[in-house]
């Protein structure tokens, strides 16, 4: 199965970035080989509309979850209507989020867990989820 991470970083050892939308990276995970790819996340200096890009983008990379701090309501339609399942409110290394995933010791998120735009203030690193 493979796993989209909202990263800051390029790494396993890189922290959850709490932004799906304006996710500096997502680690695509694929569980089955252990193996994972770093991809930037070109969405995220978006004027608006980040989360949408991203969750459709991620969608096209054939990811069947993704893990996050937060999500919008925006990209979680998108998500939802891709069959990706959601699991939000997880921080710590994206490493930990793997170990934990494939343990089992996420529940699925039912609906967004912040509002539209919710980042976009949210310093110069280009705000939050959309």
């Amino acid at each position: 199965m493979k796993v989209a991470i909202s990263s800051n970083g390029e790494s396993l050892e890189s922290s959850i970035d709490p932004r799906f939308g304006r996710s500096q990276y997502y680690i695509i995970y694929n569980t089955d080989g252990d193996t994972y790819e770093s991809i930037s996340n070109t969405s995220r200096q978006a004027t608006g509309g980040a989360g949408i890009q991203a969750a459709q983008y991620i969608s096209n990379t054939g990811v069947e979850a993704v893990i996050t701090t937060n999500i919008g309501p925006n990209a979680y339609r998108v998500l939802e209507a891709a069959k990706i399942k959601v699991y939000s409110g997880v921080t710590g290394s994206v490493k930990k989020a793997v170990e934990d995933f494939k343990k089992g010791s996420f529940n699925t998120t039912s609906s967004p867990n912040v509002g539209e735009k919710f980042g976009m203030g949210q310093g110069n690193a280009g705000g939050g989820i959309e």
